[in-house]
């Protein structure tokens, strides 16, 4: 089954990466207030558990009652934590790069390219190269309370057609009747 890959990547460190705190204006200076950087910290640690497969410091930076809205229905901590190690196991190729990243003291949004080889479980089998924005909402303690990533629908569309999950959605040609 098609498993969304707008999961919690929000970047990795990668030296095109660029970070600003919304709101701020072009003449201004770009400092990140003391909580949107905890944010990108929290964000951060996340990251570093989807390169690793090392999940220990997950729990340091979500909330008890984390949801993560992806595509099979929300989920919780736990869940995101099975993923993560499930994902490393399955592709140890993936590259995440952060594109452009923005924080303030509320949330942290990402634009995200991912490439990698997929064994056909978690992702096509085969290279993928794909985008998607990640938005993650904190609250005033600077933990993740939910998760929404989002994927450009040519991208979703090529990936569903790879794992053959496009059959099974195709429209009937024009003037026939099912």
């Amino acid at each position: 089954m098609f498993v969304c890959f707008s999961l919690f990547l929000l970047s990795c460190g990668s030296d095109s990466k660029s970070t600003e705190v919304a709101g701020a204006s072009a003449s201004a200076d770009k400092t990140t207030s003391a909580r949107a950087q905890k944010n990108l910290d929290a964000v951060h640690v996340v990251d570093k558990a989807f390169e690793t497969g090392d999940v220990s410091g997950i729990d340091s930076v979500l909330t008890a009652d984390f949801v993560d809205h992806t595509d099979r229905g929300p989920k919780n901590k736990d869940s995101l934590k099975a993923m993560i190690k499930m994902m490393h196991a399955a592709d140890k190729t993936m590259k995440m790069e952060t594109i452009k990243e923005l924080a303030d003291d509320d949330y942290v949004f990402a634009l995200m390219h991912y490439t990698g080889t997929g064994d056909g479980m978690m992702m096509p089998a085969g290279p993928y190269d794909m985008h998607s924005i990640e938005v993650v909402k904190f609250n005033g303690d600077s933990k993740a309370t939910e998760h929404w990533g989002y994927m450009e629908m040519g991208e979703v569309s090529k990936m569903m057609e790879k794992m053959g999950s496009m059959d099974k959605m195709k429209m009937p040609e024009k003037g026939k009747k099912k």
